[in-house]
Order: structure tokens, then C-alpha cells, then sequence
């Protein structure tokens, strides 16, 4: 690593400590916004569920309730929503966390794919953009990670593409710097907390098959996204990104 890609990583983190300690000081007292993605009450619980359409193009899909240890393990009013969708040539796990009062709840990706023994090949992840026509003309940035994975019988490659989004923005960028400090002037501005969703799709695939996957991937978020995500709802977008 270069001496100016060093720097910029090292503004990004101070950057990422300032907005974290803002955020800190102004949580007394402030209103959590409303979420960007659709959700449907759950009795007795202060979680929601996250809705996620059971058909999307060709694939079929199945619920998938999320387990002890994540529920566990993330602040209780941190809420979910996973599905499987399985078609004759693909699976894709789509798995959305979405935020409380508590912004711990969202973390780094590479953290959850490094945790489950997933090692992220660096030179073929990149931050993206998914061309949507729904419901208006936007582009979607998406982070795209390309991941191995040693088995018995040999080597998995992972493609794993996610964004976030909130009532008023969307964003995707490896070091997060900008829904930060989004996050600290909505604050500051409105008193709301903004509610991110970290949405995530996940396909495994023999080496050499990724940029074939990644293709799939992008025209599954095109059709199911505009399903489940509520912002963009009008003509103005908003994309949060911060530079390579």
C-alpha cells in the first residue's frame, strides 16, 4: 500500500472515530427515524420483521428465521429479515439487518465473512453501481466482495454484494465514513437518528464462475429491490460515497 492510500485510510478511520464519538454524545434524547425498508410488526417484541417478497424473477424462496446466537448476541431491538431464493441454476441468500436505537447493531461486513472462515480476495471486490428503473431511473451503489473458502474437496468462491439504506439515503463504501456522518447531521440537524438497513446478497460458486454469479446478482437486487426498499420514492437520490 501507497503512502497516499495510507493516508486516506488513516483520515477514513479518524473520521469514523469523530462521527462515533458524536453519535455517542448525542443519543439522549433523540427520535429514531422511520426505516428505508419495508417492515410488518411483531407482537409482544420490540423488534419488526423486515418484509421480503417470496418470489422474485424465477426463484422460489423460503423464510429463514434468524438464529440464537444472532439474536443474542445483536442490541434486542435490532430486527431481520432473510430469505433463501433458489432458482434451476442459482441461490442467493438475501438477508437484511435493520437498525434500532442502538447503530451498533450494523457492522463492517468483512467482519461476518472473516468470522464464518470466508478470506476476501482484495483485488476482485470493488464498490459498484446497479443501474434501477424502479420506481425511478437511480443508480444503486453496492459493494461487491469476492471471498475463498478452503472445503475437503477444494475451494468455494463467495460473491457477496452489499448496501445500506435509510429513510433519506442510501450508501456503500468499504470504509463507511459517509453514512457516519450522515448519521451525526441528521442528528444535529432533526434530532433523528436515522434507521439504516444493511442489506446483503450472498451466492457460492466453483472458482472461475464469480463474474457469471456477480451478473445474476445484479439482475435479482434490480427486480426484488424496488420490492421491499422504500427510498428512493420519488426523483431525488441521494447516494452517500466516499472515494476508493
Amino acid at each position: 500500500m501507497n503512502k497516499q492510500k495510507w493516508l486516506m485510510l488513516i483520515v477514513a478511520l479518524v473520521l469514523m472515530t469523530g462521527a462515533a464519538g458524536l453519535l455517542s454524545h448525542l443519543r439522549s434524547g433523540q427520535k429514531l427515524a422511520l426505516p428505508g425498508v419495508r417492515t410488518v410488526p411483531l407482537e409482544g417484541s420490540s423488534r419488526v420483521q423486515v418484509w421480503l417478497p417470496e418470489k422474485v424473477l424465477d426463484y422460489e424462496s423460503e423464510w429463514i428465521e434468524p438464529d440464537e446466537i444472532t439474536l443474542s448476541t445483536l442490541p434486542g431491538d435490532t430486527s431481520f429479515g432473510q430469505r433463501r431464493y433458489k432458482s434451476s441454476d442459482s441461490e442467493i441468500l438475501v438477508n437484511v439487518v435493520l437498525m434500532g436505537r442502538d447503530r451498533t447493531s450494523l457492522h463492517k461486513p468483512q467482519f461476518c465473512l472473516t468470522g464464518q472462515g470466508w478470506a476476501i480476495d482484495q483485488i476482485a471486490s470493488a464498490e459498484d453501481q446497479i443501474a434501477m428503473d424502479r420506481p425511478v431511473s437511480y443508480q444503486l451503489p453496492v459493494v461487491k466482495l469476492i471471498a475463498n473458502r478452503s472445503y475437503a474437496g477444494g475451494i468455494a468462491r463467495g460473491v457477496y454484494v452489499y448496501w445500506y439504506v435509510a429513510d433519506d439515503g442510501l450508501s456503500a463504501s468499504v470504509s463507511g465514513a459517509a453514512r457516519m456522518w450522515s448519521m451525526v447531521r441528521r442528528l444535529f440537524r432533526t434530532g433523528e437518528l436515522q434507521r439504516w438497513a444493511y442489506v446483503t446478497c450472498f451466492s457460492v460458486c466453483p472458482p472461475g464462475q464469480e463474474d457469471a454469479v456477480y451478473q445474476r446478482i445484479r439482475a435479482f437486487i434490480a427486480a426484488a429491490a424496488p420490492e421491499f426498499q422504500l427510498y428512493p420514492a420519488g426523483p431525488a437520490v441521494v447516494s452517500l460515497k466516499t472515494a476508493k
